[in-house]
């Protein structure tokens, strides 16, 4: 396995196309607001708590070439649901868009991606540092 493959790397991988995929939707729901009838979607909220319930604790053994190298077997399954949103505020056009939380979701969402983004790129030097690698 590589330091690549380790669960909270796949978890923030995850998590980072989770909200390109979230993007994509409310970019949909801004393009479509004047449309009459058009019902907005979004996805459900990302949860660590359950990305990591769906994947089984590693198993660690030693090998025996080597008695400081040891393995793990993890294996993980991740897709993104999408769901109708609930509109408390119907436009006179019969849709329940609103501009402005479509744009304070759409500015929440990439300020969320950054975040993921940089704790991503800064494990990954954490990581080379341990190895005493540099650049």
């Amino acid at each position: 396995m590589g330091l690549m493959d380790l669960p909270v790397f796949s978890a923030l991988t995850d998590k980072m196309r989770w909200h390109q995929a979230r993007q994509g939707l409310l970019a949909e729901n801004v393009a479509n607001a004047d449309n009459p009838g058009f019902k907005g979607r979004d996805l459900k909220q990302y949860n660590f708590e359950e990305r990591f319930s769906l994947v089984q604790p590693p198993q660690v053994s030693t090998a025996a070439t080597q008695p400081k190298h040891f393995s793990t077997s993890i294996g993980g399954n991740s897709t993104f649901a999408d769901s109708r949103m609930v509109n408390f505020e119907i436009t006179p056009k019969g849709n329940g868009i609103t501009l402005e939380d479509e744009m304070m979701k759409v500015t929440t969402n990439m300020m969320d991606y950054q975040a993921a983004t940089s704790l991503y790129q800064k494990s990954v030097r954490i990581l080379k540092t341990a190895l005493g690698k540099t650049a």
